[in-house]
């Protein structure tokens, strides 16, 4: 435990840090739904797992006074390889989290990616930066809407869609379930919640108050008469679509002229048909287990993706990175860029704005020792002899 949790009013230093204010500073159910997981969160546990097996190979002895973090991700420059993920309710985490988001991407040469489920519309955050940021779709049933979306977001110049593919149903998270996020709660359960709400004062105010109108701000059009997120939110679950097939990415191409990036892929096969599809990219991810879980984690699933399809699109992926150790490694087993959710929600939730800016700058020092002490001087280079074999340490197996 840090000491910033003792009490002691130190700086927070890392994710976990982040994660510790997170909860502190948010009502349970809602540090719960930034933090949980489906059903027993053991996938979501196993993502983090993964990297902390995976052993850096220190090497010595190298010129490595000039290091290249920089990364060209799906046509664009990154100051480094890292995109802020789209984050559904990331505005009810922190006053205008989303614009937060965005403008601490700016700032660190990243790419920030909107999702169709935030609390900031694709305008709101547009008109909060200069940079060009991504934008994340789910294919709904009112294909009408989807399509009013995209042309939204090709009207904010979003170069990339991110197609999430892994919704076809809902997934189950207990932790939603037993704090009412995901039905209803008896009387004693909503008397607590409403205790648990006036005793996170400065949240009140924050972000109940200040942070208004709490809305989903890209779907306000498709439901007008929802007065409440309960309401939006019921819109939201009638809209996953579980015929959703290869076929309909036909329909994509037809309404987005830029970069296609399908996100939820973690399986060979399917890799192999998001390749031969024609898409631009795919994201090595299980939702951050917030779907299927005893599924696969990221990073395991990495490497054998990459060997399948990675000469054919670029492959990205997100799943338990709280560092830039995790970073490095994941470039290691053949990732392009890692994207970053539950970490930046943890920071915006905590320090708003200048939390994220903090935590983006603390892994950019993070990847950069990385490189330095394994002898790597462009991060573009990396293979997996930058990690040591399985047989060479002990808590691989």
């Amino acid at each position: 435990m840090n000491n910033e949790t003792r009490g002691l009013g130190l700086a927070p230093a890392t994710a976990n840090d982040y994660r510790e204010l997170a909860r502190r500073r948010l009502p349970r159910h809602l540090f719960d739904y930034l933090d949980g997981a489906a059903y027993e969160e053991i996938t979501a546990g196993d993502n983090q797992r993964a990297f902390q097996r995976l052993r850096l190979r220190q090497r010595v002895m190298r010129d490595v006074s000039c290091r290249n973090l920089s990364s060209r991700v799906l046509g664009q420059e990154f100051a480094m390889p890292l995109i802020l993920a789209p984050l559904g309710l990331a505005g009810v985490m922190a006053r205008r989290a989303e614009v937060a988001a965005a403008r601490a991407a700016e700032g660190a040469g990243i790419a920030f990616c909107e999702s169709t489920v935030s609390i900031c519309s694709i305008e709101e955050v547009r008109a909060a930066t200069q940079a060009p940021f991504w934008y994340q779709l789910y294919v709904m049933r009112d294909r009408g809407y989807a399509k009013d979306l995209l042309v939204r977001a090709q009207a904010a110049g979003c170069p990339v869609l991110v197609l999430t593919v892994d919704l076809a149903v809902m997934g189950a998270r207990y932790r939603d379930i037993r704090n009412g996020m995901a039905g209803a709660l008896p009387l004693a359960g909503r008397l607590s919640k409403a205790w648990d709400l006036l005793s996170h004062p400065h949240w009140l105010l924050d972000v109940a108050i200040k942070g208004k109108p709490l809305t989903f701000g890209n779907l306000t059009a498709a439901v007008p008469d929802a007065q409440s997120l309960p309401a939006f939110k019921a819109w939201v679950d009638s809209q996953f679509d579980p015929r959703v097939g290869w076929r309909d990415l036909e329909w994509v191409r037809e309404n987005w002229p830029g970069k296609i990036l399908l996100k939820g892929i973690l399986d060979v096969d399917d890799a192999r048909e998001a390749a031969a599809a024609g898409v631009d990219g795919i994201v090595v991810s299980n939702h951050g287990g917030r779907q299927l879980d005893s599924v696969a984690a990221s990073a395991d699933a990495l490497p054998r993706i990459v060997d399948a399809v990675g000469n054919k699109l670029e492959v990205l992926m997100d799943g338990g990175v709280r560092s830039g150790l995790d970073v490095v490694k994941a470039l290691a087993l053949g990732a392009k860029a890692c994207l970053l959710g539950r970490a930046w929600g943890y920071a915006v939730a905590a320090r708003g704005e200048a939390g994220i800016a903090h935590m983006l700058s603390v892994m950019r020092q993070e990847i950069n020792v990385a490189m330095a002490l394994s002898g790597t001087t462009d991060l573009q280079s990396l293979g997996r002899d930058a990690l040591l074999a399985a047989d060479d340490h002990p808590e691989s197996n």
